[in-house]
């Protein structure tokens, strides 16, 4: 499974043009499970994003999570971040879960976001999404449940 997670002051996704999730202050998480993933990785990722000190304490050093800001999470499904590009000017995608697996998946992930207690926003997994977001400090990471960077 692999996560791009991204500091943000706010964050929104829409569907059809109808705003379905948003967010102040928090963590927007892109979220691409892979066709060997299982709920390890979703607990593992969900443990790790949800720890991350990437927020400012009071001598602006990144010391502070998600939970010590009392900040939000946006979880929108991005089947792409499995994407290989290795070969060629064409993505191959053949290490994406299938769609029920995946969206299996993505739905733990989720839940255990809420089962933390976290104000947790998603967007509408499978659809045609619209994303913006305003970066807060430019904090962009890259995690992945196997640990291959």
């Amino acid at each position: 499974m692999r996560a791009v997670v991204q500091r943000v002051s706010r964050a929104s996704v829409k569907v059809d043009s109808e705003l379905i999730g948003e967010i102040g202050k928090g963590i927007l998480v892109l979220l691409g499970v892979g066709n060997d993933d299982t709920e390890s990785d979703a607990l593992f990722l969900a443990d790790k994003i949800i720890g991350l000190r990437i927020f400012e304490d009071k001598q602006e050093k990144m010391n502070l999570a998600l939970e010590d800001v009392a900040g939000s999470i946006l979880v929108v499904s991005l089947f792409t971040l499995q994407g290989d590009c290795r070969k060629g000017r064409r993505p191959a995608f053949t290490a994406a879960a299938h769609a029920e697996v995946a969206k299996t998946l993505y739905e733990k992930f989720v839940e255990l976001c809420r089962q933390r207690g976290l104000n947790t926003r998603t967007g509408k997994f499978g659809a045609d999404m619209v994303v913006e977001l305003i970066n807060y400090g430019t904090v962009t990471l890259l995690l992945d449940s196997k640990k291959t960077f």
